[in-house]
């Protein structure tokens, strides 16, 4: 999978990580993010997908609901989250490698309160991993990778193939929450 390190230091832009990258290189690393995610669930059941796990740092400075901004996730509410914010990322870098550069957002979450089952979960995971890929089925032969956007926390501009990367980034910034929450899971689970 990607190292990221350089990119959360600030020692690198996120164009600089994915140089070189082709939509292959994407297809593949997509696969492998949703293959290390369904892993970490390998072992779930339903009673893990809706465990409100122990997060005394929850803060979610975008929540759709004020009264939601300190809850702590829970497993069918992160992978929510994170699959729609890299199709959203999948979505607005097919535009990009087109040669469209679009304003706004193209992002829908499942409801997380919806996601109450491990079969749910997987369905998302695998659901999210055919549309990213489809996405990358859209980009032209020769994709315009001299457009670049900037992002307002990144550093430096990103093409259309940093900007797909941009969402496994982001999932890769939620798989310790995902372990975490887990492992409370499983030990709740575990007779006293």
């Amino acid at each position: 999978m990607l190292d990221f390190a350089r990119l959360r230091n600030r020692q690198a832009t996120l164009d600089d990580l994915m140089s070189g990258l082709t939509v292959d290189d994407l297809r593949d690393l997509t696969n492998e993010m949703i293959d290390h995610q369904l892993a970490l669930i390998a072992d779930c059941t339903d009673a893990d997908v809706t465990f409100v796990p122990d997060d005394p740092a929850a803060e979610d400075k975008y929540a759709a609901d004020a009264s939601e901004a300190n809850l702590a996730w829970t497993l069918g509410h992160v992978i929510v989250h994170v699959t729609a914010s890299s199709e959203e990322k999948a979505f607005l870098a097919a535009e990009q490698a087109r040669g469209i550069d679009r304003e706004g957002r193209s992002r829908y979450e499942t409801p997380w309160q919806t996601v109450t089952t491990i079969a749910q979960v997987r369905a998302r995971l695998e659901e999210s991993r055919r549309m990213r890929l489809a996405t990358l089925d859209v980009w032209p032969d020769e994709p315009d990778l001299d457009l670049t956007i900037n992002y307002r926390w990144l550093r430096g501009s990103m093409n259309a193939v940093a900007r797909f990367a941009m969402g496994l980034f982001h999932d890769d910034d939620h798989l310790g929450q995902i372990a975490e929450i887990v492992r409370q899971a499983h030990a709740a689970r575990q007779p006293a």
